[in-house]
């Protein structure tokens, strides 16, 4: 019987669903990066988050893997050409959380936009501040959404009834949207300049490495809002926590960072997050947009419907 290894916390569909399709299956969500070096050439199928990574080294001991299957969205953390040229198949479930991601950035900009927490926060403490808590309405406003995958299409889809004005750029897509009047594919240019909010929903990669830099964020409106839910390292920490405090941007909904683990940071590290975090206007969240109830089992569920149809198309060759 082929085994599988699942590394991280998941939903019991996918430990029954494995079963189902035959494999031996050991979780341990607890396992280290090392132990998984010292056992991947066991197993027939892997299931990893962000921890285990996936690259040439480990790849090099995986001398029985046929598949590697991502909670989640996130392949940087996979060497994918390197694990093709080894036959072993790569998924991820991005169907899973896609809903979860765009509920999130809604709620998050939502409360930006209406001073949600800090009204919150002062009703709490006795203080009764309605002049200082108006809102801002979306109605009118253009948002941008840069990358229209799973993602960047589901967040569209939560708001494309709004009356909003809605622009799209996806650098590796032909985008039409003829049957949405509120809908436009623009060009990467078009998008900076035109959007009062910016969301992006991205793969980590070079080309998209600091994309939210000063550069950019200079051919923007002035007091634009950001929304960063893919990855930290698309923002440029330090030329957005300037441009936050300059006012070139009005706001930001952040729930991903460059550093994700406070007990490393470097002192410079501490004193520029905590100039951010000391901000009213920026939302922040611990990468939990797609981190719901409900998206535990769909991701579980996305997964062993792709290696269900992988096993099923291989056994036809």
């Amino acid at each position: 019987m082929k085994r599988a290894l699942i590394t991280d916390r998941v939903h019991d569909r996918l430990i029954e669903g494995l079963q189902d399709l035959g494999y031996e299956v050991d979780y341990k969500p607890n396992i280290s990066l090392a132990e998984v070096h010292d056992c991947i050439a066991s197993y027939a199928g892997i299931v990893i988050n962000s921890k285990v990574k996936m690259y040439q080294d480990l790849l090099d001991k995986s001398h029985n893997l046929e598949w590697i299957g991502r909670l989640g969205s996130g392949l940087e953390i996979i060497d994918i050409p390197y694990a093709k040229s080894k036959g072993i198949a790569v998924m991820n479930s991005p169907e899973g959380n896609r809903n979860a991601v765009a509920e999130h950035c809604l709620g998050m900009l939502l409360a930006l936009c209406n001073h949600m927490l800090r009204g919150d926060r002062e009703v709490r403490e006795f203080s009764w501040n309605r002049e200082a808590n108006r809102g801002i309405e979306l109605e009118g406003k253009t948002l941008g959404i840069i990358g229209y995958g799973q993602m960047g299409s589901a967040f569209v889809s939560k708001v494309s009834s709004w009356a909003l004005d809605i622009i799209v750029y996806d650098k590796y897509k032909q985008l039409t949207f003829n049957d949405h009047r509120n809908i436009t594919a623009v060009n990467e240019s078009d998008l900076w300049s035109k959007a009062d909010i910016i969301s992006f929903h991205l793969p980590y990669n070079d080309e998209t490495h600091h994309l939210i830099n000063k550069a950019n964020i200079d051919r923007c409106k002035d007091g634009v809002i950001i929304i960063n839910s893919s990855r930290g390292a698309i923002a440029n920490t330090t030329d957005l926590i300037e441009c936050l405090e300059s006012g070139k941007i009005g706001g930001a909904c952040l729930d991903v960072f460059e550093n994700e683990k406070p007990n490393t940071y470097t002192e410079q590290e501490r004193k520029l997050y905590s100039r951010l975090y000391a901000m009213p206007h920026v939302i922040l969240s611990p990468h939990v947009a797609g981190w719901t109830k409900e998206s535990l089992f769909k991701i579980a569920d996305t997964i062993v419907t792709k290696i269900d149809v992988l096993q099923r198309t291989r056994s036809t060759y």
